[in-house]
């Protein structure tokens, strides 16, 4: 199990520090019964450890995405495994029993040295600080054990009765149906990586993008039996109107701006243009600078009389690798991180959203939350874990050069800092005030960067590629008016 060495052509001069980031991902690996089956959040033992010394579903994605391009898929066969039993664990959170295909937040392993045995505790939102529900862990799992199948050309484990059915059961409270007029997953706030209250709440595109991936991801993972067949049906109609509503409705550059800048209100009809009622004056005087001619994003959220302008960095990376963007689409994403290096990305990538939230409205919507005060944490901080996925979407969009300009500012502090969960400031500058060190995805996602950049064939894992069945006729520039 040693450190990895290529031998490409174009490969590497390996950085010191590469070696010490497997050391340190190494150490941070969770054991049951003597296998491995996850790696713990952060390794800090200077600070109170309340649920960083757990194994998260969606911090332990970069993880085995590491193991997975370093030929090491037995953790990652063993966490799928084990989160997968602990679906079928009754959840409640109070005296509210929780839907048969919740996934877990995180799992904890308690070791008994008398009777020299191993068990699990998992956390199903009703232990989490504000009881926030895990509504991605569920998105990630299928993600990852897609990878696994792709990484390792194995599809025996999730061809199991046992992971068929924990895929259906998710697909099953994805796709459940209620009163909802939209296709895109209705949510509270703090379900996601912006685990706290930060606004996001009803459509956030984090979800909505993860969803989509999912949604891609199930039309491969699922067997054409008689229950996965009537699953398929299900999925590619959902697809199609998903992904139509989020390229029109969630889709921003300067000609929609300039659109949604003229809209006329109180239209009251089935061909009115301002659909769900948009305020101009809503618009941010921020927004109005930030955007710039060339480039585009997918704003944060859309609901009725409601749109969230933030950029959502996450949510954004995982629209090019799931083929959510169109090829136009994606390319005007990348021209924005570049047009907008400083803001986005400055002396520490990455923006996990900007811009920050403060003042009155910070007291508003954080409800005063000390650990999100502007450009700090999820309120506009800089989270190196977001390297490995601007690395993928820069492969995948034919500019290497931004991840590598990426990299080698992570490479200036990571290690000197000891790696920081978090940076603050406007630029990234500062490690932050509550960041824990040696976090376990800052260290596996400057792997996955490293070695994903060395060895592009990697990106196949977390990448899909574009699908005819579910394009909808597009036009280059898109516009609300049908």
């Amino acid at each position: 199990m040693g450190t990895p060495y290529s031998l490409a052509p174009n490969s590497f001069e390996p950085h010191p520090m590469f070696a010490e980031a497997w050391d340190a991902l190494r150490q941070s690996i969770v054991f049951f019964n003597g296998q491995p089956v996850g790696t713990i959040a952060a390794s800090d033992h200077s600070e109170e450890a309340l649920n960083y010394d757990q194994v998260f579903v969606r911090d332990f994605v970069p993880s085995a995405l590491a193991f997975l391009m370093n030929g090491e898929p037995d953790i990652v066969k063993n966490f799928l495994l084990k989160t997968l039993y602990l679906q079928g664990w009754e959840k409640r959170v109070d005296r509210f029993k929780l839907g048969e295909g919740v996934m877990p937040a995180s799992f904890k392993v308690l070791h008994n040295p008398i009777r020299k045995t191993d068990s699990l505790v998992a956390d199903f939102g009703e232990s989490a600080i504000g009881r926030v529900a895990p509504v991605d862990s569920g998105l990630w799992w299928i993600i990852l054990l897609r990878a696994y199948t792709k990484s390792t050309g194995d599809s025996s484990l999730a061809e199991t009765p046992e992971c068929q059915k924990g895929i259906r059961l998710i697909l099953t409270l994805c796709l459940s149906e209620g009163f909802d007029t939209f296709p895109t997953l209705l949510c509270a706030d703090g379900c996601c990586m912006i685990d706290r209250q930060m606004g996001i709440y009803g459509y956030p595109v984090e979800i909505q993008a993860l969803f989509f991936m999912v949604l891609r991801c199930a039309l491969v993972l699922l067997k054409h039996d008689t229950e996965g067949k009537e699953f398929v049906d299900r999925v590619l109609k959902r697809l199609h109107a998903l992904s139509f509503h989020m390229r029109s409705y969630f889709w921003l550059d300067i000609q929609q701006l300039n659109n949604i800048y003229r809209y006329k209100t109180e239209e009251y009809s089935h061909t009115a243009v301002n659909k769900f009622n948009v305020i101009p004056e809503s618009i941010p005087e921020w927004l109005l600078d930030f955007m710039p001619n060339r480039g585009g994003y997918f704003i944060g959220n859309v609901s009725p009389a409601r749109m969230d302008f933030r950029w959502f960095a996450l949510g954004n990376c995982i629209a090019i690798l799931s083929c959510l963007a169109t090829p136009e689409q994606s390319m005007a994403i990348m021209d924005l991180i570049e047009e907008r290096w400083e803001e986005l990305v400055g002396e520490m990538p990455l923006k996990v959203c900007y811009p920050a939230i403060e003042n009155h409205e910070w007291r508003i919507i954080t409800g005063c939350d000390p650990k999100n005060t502007r450009w700090s944490y999820h309120n506009g901080g800089s989270w190196p874990v977001l390297l490995w996925l601007l690395t993928a979407a820069s492969i995948k969009t034919g500019r290497p050069q931004i991840a590598r300009r990426a990299i080698e500012l992570a490479e200036s502090r990571l290690l000197k800092d000891n790696w920081p969960e978090y940076y603050d400031g406007k630029l990234g500058r500062y490690i932050g005030k509550q960041a824990r060190k040696y976090q376990t995805w800052s260290i596996a996602g400057y792997l996955v960067a490293k070695m994903m950049l060395e060895d592009p064939s990697h990106l196949g894992m977390i990448s899909l590629e574009e699908d005819k069945r579910i394009k909808p006729p597009m036009k280059r520039s898109v516009s609300w008016t049908f």
